[in-house]
């Protein structure tokens, strides 16, 4: 097995995992295992994240938005400081 030392820790931060591993009867040692396993062992999510998004409000419906009119030809961005246009 490996060991992991955490420097520069938040103090409140370390005082919650400890109350949050005495609430679950263990080490905080053990919580910190049991955070990371549960954290890094779900499956990683095969769509993107605009796939999801539809996914999720899919049954909602949707509306289609007019495009609109191209009056001017597309132009490059400015990025000079100072710049409106």
């Amino acid at each position: 097995m490996s060991a992991l030392t955490i420097r520069h820790l938040d103090p409140a931060l370390k005082t919650k995992l400890r109350m949050t591993a005495a609430a679950h009867g263990r080490s905080m040692e053990e919580e910190v295992r049991t955070i990371l396993r549960q954290a890094l062992m779900q499956p990683s999510p095969t769509n993107g994240l605009g796939s999801r998004l539809h996914a999720r409000f899919a049954a909602l419906g949707g509306i289609d938005l007019p495009e609109p009119d191209r009056t001017e030809p597309a132009r490059a961005a400015g990025f000079d400081v100072g710049t409106t246009t």
